[in-house]
């Protein structure tokens, strides 16, 4: 491919690997997520994160699986194409991929902008969070107009920062609340089950950052091995920091008083456990947090939509802009995303990204189980298995929103049945057999 000049080969250590995903999912994951996810699963959240975290074990086996037989810079674009050929099946999953981790971008920005106003006291001032939102959005594109290097670096040692931080504040809330897991109740109708299998939907969006390592499978050391285990290790400090934090918060604050600061959660927790001090440490470690995430995702998108305008399997227009096309999709990324942080609040950003991504993943295990799940060498009832999850969480998660908030169901069905029809059309059909078996013949190469 004549652009890989762009990307250096094994330029991510495996650490560096895992701090790029921890990094992106740690970002809006624990601060904007976990408030919503306790208003669906009531008391019992912290159990939550922990079945998120198999869901997503279990999509992430096919990613694995993927990489490991062909690690490319395409990433999810690459696995797409491989299972479907470049038709509009393909290149539509592939945009809902992107979408939804540009919906992450406008998530955690929106949860900068909450939080910094948490600290000032201007709660109130609801109209500057996404003008917080969009100048850390434009901060981030500045950053990556700066190069990979420090985009590395940087997420290096925000990670190392953000989870050592994040774990410390869930280790000491905990030891002042001298917590105990115990519901108050134990008759089954103290247990929400549709409210709690909906919840699901939000968990596995706060790991879904996994997916930015499959992205960078060429650049990452030794990629047949280290793209594995950068993403099972990311996973499982994922699940341990979250659930730490989902019982902190919960000795802090009551249910009630969590559902009513959902969008600062952390920062409202941390005032009674840790004092006006740790109240303090914790808006600056959502500051921290929101900003690196949004550093490695914009850099992460951006590639990935210069790699699928490679693969020829979206369209392209420079609109007069001078630059490489990661240049230009670096552009498309950040406006993108700032439109969605400015016209739609934390909830319902929450709500697309599921949505979006949730059937993206979908497609890609039914494509790699119907099509290649001999040649990586899978086992098709783990495929299988991860596809009636992904269903049945995405069936209750829409079932609750219609009930809640129709007008977000209908706003994303018609985004993505306009992704696959815009796609049809740029592509000219649905799955492109020929240019499938072309590429399994020189799959080797």
């Amino acid at each position: 491919m004549d652009h890989q000049s762009e990307y250096k080969k094994n330029s991510i250590s495996l650490v560096g690997a895992i701090s790029m995903g921890t990094g992106v999912m740690i970002g809006a994951g624990i601060f904007a997520l976990t408030g919503q996810i306790a208003e669906l699963a009531g008391k019992w959240f912290p159990l939550s994160f922990l079945f998120g975290a198999l869901v997503t074990a279990l999509s992430a086996y096919t990613y694995i699986k993927m990489s490991n037989a062909f690690p490319s810079a395409g990433g999810i674009g690459m696995i797409l194409q491989k299972a479907y050929g470049p038709g509009a099946i393909a290149g539509g999953s592939a945009l809902l991929m992107a979408f939804s981790m540009v919906i992450n971008e406008s998530l955690v920005a929106r949860t900068f902008g909450t939080y910094v106003l948490r600290a000032f006291d201007l709660t109130e001032f609801e109209v500057l969070i996404p003008v917080l939102g969009v100048c850390l959005i434009i901060f981030a594109y500045a950053v990556n107009r700066a190069g990979n290097k420090s985009v590395g670096l940087l997420s290096m040692v925000m990670a190392a920062l953000k989870i050592g931080g994040i774990a410390l504040f869930a280790i000491a809330a905990l030891w002042v609340g001298g917590y105990s897991f115990e519901p108050s109740s134990t008759d089954s109708a103290s247990f929400p089950l549709a409210g709690f299998v909906a919840s699901i939907a939000l968990s596995i969006l706060a790991f879904k950052g996994f997916t930015t390592i499959t992205n960078s499978g060429a650049e990452i050391v030794n990629p047949h091995k280290n793209v594995g285990r950068a993403i099972t290790y990311s996973i499982l400090i994922c699940v341990v920091v979250y659930i730490l934090v989902a019982l902190a918060v919960g000795s802090s604050l009551s249910l009630d008083e969590l559902i009513k600061a959902k969008d600062y959660a952390l920062a409202e927790a941390a005032a009674p456990a840790l004092g006006p001090t740790g109240f303090y440490l914790t808006v600056l470690l959502a500051v921290v947090a929101t900003a690196s995430g949004l550093l490695a995702s914009v850099f992460a998108v951006s590639r990935m939509l210069a790699m699928l305008t490679d693969m020829e399997m979206i369209p392209h227009s420079h609109f007069g802009m001078s630059g490489s096309i990661k240049d230009h999709t670096l552009v498309y990324t950040v406006v993108v995303a700032a439109l969605l942080t400015i016209f739609f609040d934390l909830s319902r950003i929450a709500s697309l990204g599921v949505f979006f991504y949730l059937v993206m993943d979908v497609l890609i295990h039914w494509g790699c189980f119907k099509y290649l799940r001999q040649e990586i060498g899978a086992r098709g009832f783990v495929m299988l298995t991860a596809i009636v999850f992904d269903i049945i969480v995405l069936l209750v998660f829409a079932g609750m929103k219609l009930q809640s908030d129709p007008s977000i169901v209908l706003i994303a069905t018609l985004m993505i049945v306009s992704v696959f029809i815009f796609e049809r059309w740029f592509l000219s059909n649905w799955i492109n057999q020929s240019a499938k078996a072309h590429s399994h013949d020189h799959s080797g190469h």
